[in-house]
Formats: C-alpha cells, sequence, structure tokens
C-alpha cells in the first residue's frame, strides 16, 4: 500500500512529475513544494498519510525535480492550474491540499480559483502578498542562477535560509540532499517560479477561500507567523497551528509536531 508508482502528467507548459502512493480508493492528498526544492520533501508526510489510507499525490513542480523545465514566466495562477492538471490526469475530482512555501501560495490559488476541487487546505510557511522587502531578493537570486546557469550557487546559502546552520550541522544526510536537490533545480523552473512569487498578490482575495483551512508555520520562521495569524482573521473557522523551534521547512525539522499537527486537520475533518 505505501509503495510509490511515479507518473508523468501533461501540464500546460510540459510533462509533470508526480509519485502516487496509497489507497486509490481513500480521499485524495496532493502536496505542493517550496521553490529550489522538489516533491522530495514530503516523502515522510506522504507514507505516513499513505499507511492510513489516503490516496496521496506530490508533484514535482514544473522546472523542478523530475518535471520538464519551460522557458519563459509563469504566474502562480498557472502553478494551481498544473495542479488542476495533475488531478484530471489522475480522474480526482477532489482533494485535500497540502503545500508549504511555494506551495502554499499557489493553494491560495486553487483556494480562490478552484475551490470545486478542493476536500480542504493545509497552507504552510507561506504568505498571500509580496511586499517590497519580501520581493526584492529574488531579483539578486535570479540574477545569479543567470549568470551562472546553474542554480548550485543559490543551494547553500537556500538551506541555511531555511534550516539555520546549526540544524544543518547537527544532520548533514539533511543537508546534503537538500543542498544537492536545490542546485539540480533548472535555471528556467527557478526564475519562472521566482518572478512568480514576485506577482504573488492573493491577499485581498483570501476572504472568498471557503475550503477548511489549517495554516501551519515553523516558529522561527522570520515574518511569516505574524502573516499567517493575519491571514486566519480573514478566514473564519481556520486554523492556525505554530511549530516550536521550528524554521521555513517545519515538516523537515520539527517532523514528529509537524505531522501531529497534520493529521489534527484530517480529525477535525472526520478523516
Amino acid at each position: 500500500m505505501n509503495a510509490v508508482e511515479q507518473r508523468s502528467v501533461a501540464g500546460a507548459a510540459g510533462e509533470l512529475a508526480v509519485f502516487v502512493q496509497g489507497d486509490p480508493t481513500g480521499p485524495a492528498v496532493v502536496m505542493a513544494h517550496s521553490v529550489l526544492s522538489s516533491s522530495m520533501m514530503w516523502e515522510v508526510q506522504a507514507a505516513l498519510l499513505a499507511v492510513r489510507g489516503f490516496h496521496v499525490v506530490r508533484a514535482d513542480t514544473r522546472g523542478h525535480g523530475a518535471s520538464a523545465a519551460p522557458v519563459g514566466p509563469c504566474t502562480l495562477d498557472d502553478l494551481a492550474a498544473d495542479t488542476v492538471a495533475v488531478l484530471d490526469a489522475l480522474r480526482i475530482d477532489k482533494a485535500h491540499c497540502i503545500g508549504l512555501s511555494l506551495g502554499g501560495m499557489s493553494g491560495f490559488g486553487l483556494g480562490i480559483h478552484h475551490a470545486d476541487r478542493l476536500l480542504s487546505l493545509v497552507l504552510c510557511d507561506c504568505r498571500a502578498d509580496a511586499p517590497a522587502a519580501f520581493a526584492a531578493p529574488w531579483d539578486e537570486r535570479v540574477t545569479t542562477a543567470l549568470q551562472h546557469t546553474s542554480c548550485a550557487p543559490l543551494a547553500q546559502s537556500t538551506i541555511e535560509r531555511w534550516f539555520g546552520v546549526p540544524f544543518l550541522d547537527r544532520h548533514p544526510a539533511v543537508a546534503d540532499r537538500f543542498r544537492a536537490t536545490a542546485a539540480a533545480t533548472s535555471v528556467e523552473g527557478f526564475v519562472g517560479c521566482a518572478r512568480a512569487i514576485q506577482q504573488l498578490d492573493y491577499l485581498g482575495s483570501v476572504p472568498r477561500i471557503a475550503a477548511p483551512t489549517t495554516l501551519i508555520v515553523g516558529a522561527n520562521d522570520g515574518p511569516l507567523p505574524g502573516a499567517l495569524r493575519d491571514i486566519q482573521t480573514l478566514l473564519p473557522g481556520a486554523v492556525l497551528e505554530v511549530i516550536a523551534d521550528a524554521g521555513h521547512l517545519p515538516n523537515i525539522d520539527r517532523p514528529e509536531l509537524f505531522n501531529a499537527a497534520l493529521l489534527r486537520h484530517f480529525e477535525r475533518l472526520g478523516n
């Protein structure tokens, strides 16, 4: 039941790699990852849900992991549409959506524009707008990737922002895997998604989201706990879970606390 099957799905901008496991007759869960990462970051949580009877689908974002790298810009609406294309290809009518960072941002797009495809949302370590202080650093990162024709120069600084040096020193295998994944990301995929992040503008539409929603954030993830507290006020009934002593990827650095919060989401829904 926990065997993982890799499939290829036609997206609007190229083939998308998806990884499917669990009970195909169970409630569907689709998982979206951060920029400069891949669906591998959800392996532990996918296995956790699969053994509980869910039909779990992890998709590599365009230009990341094993998915094709389209040339040219994209928007967060495009990334949300990619998720819908995955659901369509797998003949999944409705799914729970779990997204972190970039995956959470596109999750807002799903909640706003594709409500009919959602059972619920779990949005992690993300925001719904791009104020100047948030958008500006992406220009330098894009320039670096373009100048070097590689994302390798971004890898170490990225994982240090996500986890902090002390965590990486204590967990060298995690550091090596995430560093390698970031370095292997296509320049086209990174640049397209970085520009999409800079155009993030869902905040005014957040109150339109009707799906049951849980917001999860690492307590040490800069301004994002505050941003998600503000978003919680726009979503009556939304639950906010703050993961103590966690950074940008709390599912990795505090998996026991993150997993408990994730399971509470499904318990509230009766799953």
